[in-house]
């Protein structure tokens, strides 16, 4: 009697397991193709991002349509702001990446800035007035945090093809593009290294709302296009 109510038990311990193995399956299947979670570890990106939130990304953002100046990217900075290699080893590594998975920390390697600068854009600081010039033209940018000057730091570029300048809209404390000018590539981070596009602030619940993609209308094309 003992023994066949041990096998149902077992049964239904087995289904679980199963069906926790499905759940994470799914879960990384979808967040590899699609949607992913990302956990923000610094205020470079306030006021729009906080410490501590948790976003959503669509990897599949840029699938129909380029990357465009305004835009705010996730993207794997490693070979640009970060080494190819952490140095740490194959263990810390793994654990390093399985709480990133989770969202209980954030990647050293990936990053969220805002998109300033696309291929052929001569990108200057300053103008007379404080502004950033984009293609010989000053630009608007209201998303910069209050009280911040557009940049401090002078700077006279034009962006390779194939990258982005980008820059955190929290200028007095992002570290980006700006502080790479001397290092190979000259702080433009390749295309090919954008994860995907913020959509959704999901933690916590009181931040919790959409992010609708940025409208430069006023930032010059290149070329005066």
């Amino acid at each position: 009697m003992e023994t066949s109510e041990r096998q149902p038990r077992k049964q239904g311990w087995r289904f679980v397991l199963l069906a926790l193995v499905l759940a994470v399956a799914i879960s990384g299947l979808v967040r590899s193709l699609w949607l992913d979670v990302y956990y923000i570890p610094s205020e470079s990106m306030e006021p729009l991002l906080g410490t501590g939130d948790r976003i959503l990304v669509s990897r599949t953002a840029y699938a129909a349509e380029p990357i465009r100046r305004g835009d705010v990217v996730v993207f794997d900075g490693r070979g640009s702001f970060a080494p190819l290699s952490s140095g740490k080893g194959p263990l810390v590594d793994a654990v390093s990446a399985a709480s990133q998975w989770f969202g209980l920390t954030g990647s050293d390697t990936t990053y969220v800035k805002r998109v300033i600068g696309v291929a052929g854009d001569h990108v200057r600081c300053c103008s007379a007035d404080g502004r950033l010039t984009v293609n010989g033209q000053p630009i608007d940018e209201p998303y910069v945090y209050p009280g911040d000057e557009p940049s401090k730091q002078k700077f006279d570029v034009v962006v390779a093809e194939g990258r982005l300048w980008l820059m955190g809209d929290h200028r007095s404390r992002s570290a980006d593009s700006r502080g790479l000018l001397g290092a190979p590539g000259g702080g433009m981070v390749p295309v090919d290294r954008v994860i995907g596009r913020p959509v959704q602030i999901v933690w916590p619940l009181d931040r919790f709302a959409e992010m609708p993609r940025s409208t430069q209308a006023e930032t010059p094309l290149k070329n005066g296009q």
